[in-house]
């Protein structure tokens, strides 16, 4: 089989956590980010923080990693050849003045959000002050009364997040020509990459969404993303669809005939499926479908373009 796409689906357990923080309420008051139905989420931009936190990682500890590295959200290196960033993350080089400065990504994320309504309280910080008469800089004593904040955190959620790589695209960029102003021919770039670091890519960014560590204040939060149960698809076809498996539906039965008929899409085209969960010792854990899907995309063909 060829590999044209890759999507895993998964829940991950946070209790206590406020794994993305959003706009400050009521006067001082960090809140934590929630939808109108009262579910937290951690937003899409977040997901990809902390997978490519995860990513970095794991190409440091890579004996194959050569040259490459995970640049700096803020200022990707735009040399797909050796920033991790630029070639899976894409980028957009504004200072172009033109599109052409622009790579859509291969990997994405969705937002993670809790599959049921969260209960969210509120933590009283104090910021110590030693010094009640402490004097400044300026000379000044500085007399003001010693600050107390609070932070939102939600109790516990069970938060659903996906993950794709459109293989296609990994480390491959279109290159079109116009000819008076019409389209008239497309070359596939392959910036020196070839089907070894591909693949290497394409495990890395699938091992990485086993190991989100990487949320907000983490200066002080052990907040984890890291799966208790997943959905892995090595697809002969560029597909999401995969990606609702764990969606929340009206009714128990709704969900288990949606699974089953996506399932069966799956099997009929041919599709490599890996299913694992932590919470019950029948059938496959979440590191035992992770193995047979890394050994799975070693085994099989990567869609190449280029080739």
């Amino acid at each position: 089989m060829t590999i044209k796409s890759l999507t895993v689906t998964a829940l991950a357990p946070m209790s206590d956590h406020a794994a993305n923080r959003g706009e400050k309420l009521l006067g001082n008051a960090s809140s934590i980010k929630r939808r109108p139905d009262g579910r937290v989420y951690i937003s899409g931009q977040m997901q990809r923080h902390a997978l490519f936190s995860a990513i970095d990682r794991l190409n440091a500890d890579d004996p194959d990693r050569g040259e490459t590295f995970v640049a700096n959200g803020d200022a990707p290196a735009l040399d797909m050849a050796i920033d991790l960033r630029s070639d899976l993350g894409g980028f957009l080089e504004p200072s172009l003045g033109d599109y052409s400065g622009r790579r859509t990504a291969p990997l994405t994320a969705t937002p993670a959000v809790a599959v049921h309504e969260s209960e969210v309280g509120r933590d009283l910080l104090v910021r110590v002050k030693p010094d009640p008469k402490r004097v400044t800089k300026t000379g000044k004593v500085d007399d003001k009364p010693q600050a107390l904040a609070t932070n939102e955190y939600s109790q516990r959620d069970l938060m659903r997040m996906s993950f794709h790589v459109d293989v296609g695209a990994v480390s491959r960029t279109k290159a079109f020509t116009y000819d008076d102003e019409k389209h008239v021919g497309t070359e596939i770039e392959t910036h020196g990459i070839d089907d070894a670091e591909r693949r290497r890519r394409v495990r890395l960014a699938l091992e990485a969404t086993r190991s989100l560590t990487d949320y907000a204040n983490q200066a002080r939060n052990a907040t984890s993303g890291e799966p208790e149960r997943v959905l892995i698809v090595l697809d002969p076809k560029m597909s999401r669809k995969a990606a609702r498996f764990f969606e929340p539906r009206t009714s128990d039965a709704e969900r288990e005939a949606v699974q089953a008929n996506l399932l069966a899409e799956l099997d009929a085209r041919g599709a490599l499926v890996f299913q694992g969960d932590d919470t019950t010792a029948d059938g496959p854990s979440v590191h035992e479908a992770y193995e047979a899907a890394l050994a799975a995309l070693a085994e099989h063909d990567l869609y190449d373009p280029a080739a």
